[in-house]
């Protein structure tokens, strides 16, 4: 069982991590189309939301920055530290969800979808408002709502898709 369960954990990060590549450049595809819509540069899919402006996962490494360094993490580097601070969140969104499908198969039901949903409320809707590293969800338009949700959709299902992947190669 043990071995079972850890498969799967190594599957998961490594779905989340595939899923997380993938979110952020779905939101860069976007970004082609219309800047209202598109990715910030190393903000893991998030949009230059107004009247946010800068993407979460920015303010989050600028959080971490200061509580280990005292200084905030300086403009030029903010992409990198950004994009460290979202493929650390989905690799280990990864990691939960391969713990989770090895324990209950049936939360693999919906090809992570249903996952990625429940990511996208409570970590984007919900946890970035309520740590203050993002305006309520009140203050955007239904556009970033929908486009983000879409992301996270898409999240999910590479996450599970890769995760499979992983476990039917590794699989004793």
């Amino acid at each position: 069982m043990r071995r079972h369960q850890a498969v799967n954990i190594v599957g998961g990060i490594a779905g989340g991590l595939a899923g997380s590549f993938v979110m952020e450049h779905l939101q860069r595809a976007l970004g082609r189309l219309s800047h209202d819509v598109g990715g910030a540069p190393g903000g893991g899919g998030q949009q230059y939301r107004q009247p946010q402006g800068e993407p979460s996962t920015y303010k989050a490494a600028d959080v971490v920055a200061k509580a280990t360094t005292g200084h905030p993490v300086p403009e030029s580097k903010k992409p990198l530290a950004g994009a460290a601070v979202h493929y650390a969140f989905g690799s280990a969104m990864g990691a939960i969800y391969g713990a989770a499908a090895a324990r209950n198969p049936d939360v693999t039901s919906g090809w992570g979808i249903p996952f990625g949903a429940s990511v996208w409320l409570i970590a984007d809707e919900l946890g970035m408002p309520a740590l203050g590293l993002a305006p309520p969800p009140s203050a955007h338009p239904a556009r970033d709502h929908a486009t983000t949700l879409a992301s996270h959709l898409l999240f999910g299902a590479v996450l599970e898709c890769v995760r499979r992947s992983v476990v039917t190669i590794l699989r004793p």
